[in-house]
């Protein structure tokens, strides 16, 4: 699925659309993990997901400096991120993995679109590296289980 978070002109708009996603994606890997029979792999999830509750507080620390409201929670899209994940259950931890990889598909997707952005300066863009080369490493490892 395409994303256009990162594309926002607006700071709001963007911090706020990023947190979301964040929220999302810290919803799929509950789901994951809950489903996962492999310890291994529930393991490397739970450490994943611990990446994106830090991209969450680094995130929330930028939209204090910049006034702009938090959101606590995702939106609609968390029914889509971790629907693909309790539909894949069926099939084994290797479809699993493949409904994840496509979850992290779009967050690469996101803080590319965000670095690109003209509102990406200073430590806002060296946040935004950080959480895209946390997602790169996220989804190549799920390529490499799911394959």
């Amino acid at each position: 699925m395409t994303t256009t978070v990162g594309t926002e002109n607006q700071m709001n708009d963007l911090l706020g659309n990023l947190l979301k996603l964040e929220h999302d994606a810290i919803a799929a890997y509950e789901a994951t993990i809950e489903r996962l029979d492999d310890a291994e792999s529930k393991a490397q999830i739970e450490s994943f997901r611990q990446d994106h509750n830090k991209h969450v507080a680094e995130l929330e620390s930028h939209a204090a400096k910049h006034g702009v409201d938090v959101p606590k929670e995702g939106d609609m899209k968390q029914y889509l991120t971790t629907g693909k994940v309790a539909l894949a259950e069926l099939a084994g931890d290797q479809t699993i993995l493949k409904a994840m990889k496509t979850n992290e598909d779009d967050t690469v997707q996101a803080y590319e679109q965000a670095l690109s952005n003209s509102l990406s300066e200073g430590e806002l863009r060296a946040t935004f590296e950080k959480a895209l080369a946390d997602e790169k490493r996220h989804r190549s490892w799920m390529e490499s289980k799911a394959a």
